[in-house]
């Protein structure tokens, strides 16, 4: 009897577990396409310092969601008394409440675990949105959600940690790269890793290092008192000379165990597959983490580029490569040494890419209308067949995109710079905030996807965005000519604003700290303005599907192309309007 009412105990965890982790993915930041269960938001990109062109270590995340908290904040540095506790919250990637209800990280007591854990000494001061993006140290992150095998999922409250908790626990206690993967792998491991997440990735960079950290939980049945690791985790890091690329897929393949300066990983990494089954050490086959623990399959081929980032990406960096469409993407390498070295505006140039030229590009012909839009083709089903509009790397439901900056020949506050680019890449601005600042416009730190509200820095762009997709082609010539004057002429300022910050550095910190401080701020209020400046204009432009010149104060027809024109006239079959008759 005992047995059996264990069983049926047993029975309902496993039942409540495995609702909760459908129910986990209603709401998952990074949906899930139906082909193969992969996620399919989030793209982060990884550049080496010697594959840079100035020497910097960078990565981006693009966090694509489209109903996220999109606010950014700044956390101060802090000391603490001895016996000092620090309390862990679950922190959902995606929910957000009304306004009225409370802003999201004002109220992290909703997702109290009830876990305190020892506090350090001194905590260091970071911003961050979603995720912990940069700290004081220049220690910055990416993120893409890349899945796991089913059985590994742990919703229970048993899995005390999650992505969002990790991430901003490394930013209050590291220096480097590597300490942040130690604190968040062994934190992982000793409170249990999982409940709103499953497997996710971090790019993981330092002004010297750039990693990529991968973590997933162990299963709904993991306790403390188990004595095992409640969580699995491996990082490689990126060679110097080399890129890499997270399009929501694992990315770390076989681990070289014996090598210590490229590799870090759980002490359970190859045992917990051999436990659930997941690799067989007598099959001959060596062990890889991702076809353990998080395989996916297809090619940028086999899915109409539903999965072709990864080709897309090492194609634009390492075109004299030649790489496949046809090549599985769990073939593809970890990194490769691209054909030329990266400044920061490719890098945001590649965070805009929509497979703009390629035989997946979303804008040509009829799927992208008749002005080119490459944001109409999400793909469909017709007569029961499915066809697929391509997953570009830019998508138009971003929150934001970041790309972290760190360079090692600068002090920490003046050589770490966040660029942030707040809503869609393509109609959006990168603005530079250095790893010193103090503060950030309070424009940034509220917002609400339902809710208009000029005062928010978000909804300037989502407002250029708008206006922009009514004549997509035209209108982003108008977005390029302002993104050239605010974001081409950002990173040419930074670089006076570093001369000037290192001579008052060098004459006392906390003046140089404040320096950076103003000129973040100021700078990114003056694009704030610029932004709701522009979609002003280019609702009054094109008005009305005309072309509005408010110099001369005439108007035109905005008018459509000759090709969208003959395809309207054999599809719809339209008869020309007989000509006059002659008059004898």
């Amino acid at each position: 009897m005992k047995n059996k009412r264990q069983l049926l105990i047993l029975g309902f965890i496993l039942i409540i577990t495995a609702a909760a982790f459908v129910l986990s993915f209603a709401g998952q930041e990074c949906p899930i396409y139906e082909a193969d269960n992969i996620p399919e938001g989030c793209t982060s990109i990884i550049v080496g310092k010697n594959a840079s062109a100035d020497g910097s270590v960078m990565c981006t995340h693009a966090a694509d969601c489209g109903m996220c908290d999109f606010t950014w904040h700044y956390v101060p540095p802090a000391d603490h008394e001895p016996g000092a506790k620090r309390k862990i919250y679950h922190i959902h990637q995606i929910k957000t409440w009304h306004p009225q209800e409370g802003a999201k990280w004002e109220k992290l007591d909703r997702g109290y675990t009830g876990v305190d854990i020892p506090q350090v000494p001194h905590t260091y001061g970071y911003t961050h949105s979603v995720f912990g993006y940069m700290n004081e140290n220049q220690v910055a992150f990416g993120e893409a959600t890349i899945g796991c095998q089913r059985k590994m999922m742990n919703t229970t409250p048993s899995a005390i940690m999650d992505i969002t908790m990790l991430t901003l626990l490394a930013m209050e206690r590291s220096t480097t790269a590597r300490e942040a993967i130690r604190i968040m792998g062994s934190m992982g491991e000793k409170y249990g890793y999982g409940f709103h997440d499953s497997g996710e990735m971090l790019a993981v960079i330092d002004p010297d290092e750039a990693w990529i950290f991968e973590i997933m939980p162990v299963g709904p049945l993991w306790t403390p008192e188990s004595g095992k690791p409640g969580a699995v985790w491996a990082a490689q890091r990126v060679p110097d000379d080399h890129v890499s690329v997270c399009p929501n897929e694992s990315r770390i393949g076989e681990i070289d165990f014996d090598n210590e300066d490229f590799f870090m990983y759980s002490k359970n990494v190859k045992q917990l597959a051999i436990d659930m089954k997941l690799w067989d050490p007598d099959s001959g086959e060596p062990f890889s983490f991702k076809r353990a623990y998080s395989p996916s399959v297809g090619s940028a081929a086999s899915t109409q580029a539903r999965r072709g980032r990864v080709w897309r990406f090492f194609d634009l960096v390492a075109p004299s490569k030649n790489f496949s469409v046809d090549l599985p993407n769990m073939d593809f390498p970890f990194s490769v040494k691209p054909d030329k070295k990266l400044s920061a505006a490719d890098v945001m140039a590649l965070t805009r890419d929509k497979y703009q030229g390629s035989r997946y590009d979303p804008a040509k012909g009829l799927k992208g209308g008749p002005y080119g839009n490459p944001n109409y083709f999400k793909g469909f089903v017709v007569d029961d067949a499915r066809y697929n509009g391509p997953r570009c790397i830019s998508v138009a439901n971003v929150e934001y995109t970041t790309l972290a900056q760190c360079r090692d020949w600068l002090p920490d506050p003046i050589g770490g710079i966040c660029w942030i680019a707040l809503g869609a890449q393509d109609t959006s601005c990168y603005i530079p905030f250095y790893a010193g600042v103090t503060r950030i416009p309070e424009s940034y730190t509220f917002g609400d996807h339902w809710i208009f509200d000029r005062g928010s820095a978000r909804w300037a762009f989502d407002y250029v965005d708008f206006h922009t997709q009514v004549a997509y082609d035209r209108a982003l010539e108008d977005v390029e000519q302002a993104r050239e004057k605010w974001e081409t002429g950002g990173l040419e300022k930074t670089a006076l604003t570093d001369q000037i910050a290192l001579e008052l550095y060098k004459q006392d910190p906390a003046r140089a700290v404040e320096y950076v401080t103003d000129f973040s701020n100021n700078y990114a209020n003056r694009v704030i303005d610029a932004w709701w400046d522009l979609g002003d204009r280019l609702l009054v432009k094109y008005n009305h599907f005309g072309v509005y010149n408010s110099k001369t104060r005439k108007t035109g027809r905005l008018g459509t192309p000759e090709w969208w024109n003959r395809a309207v006239i054999e599809h719809d079959q339209l008869e020309p309007l007989a000509p006059p008759k002659k008059k004898n």
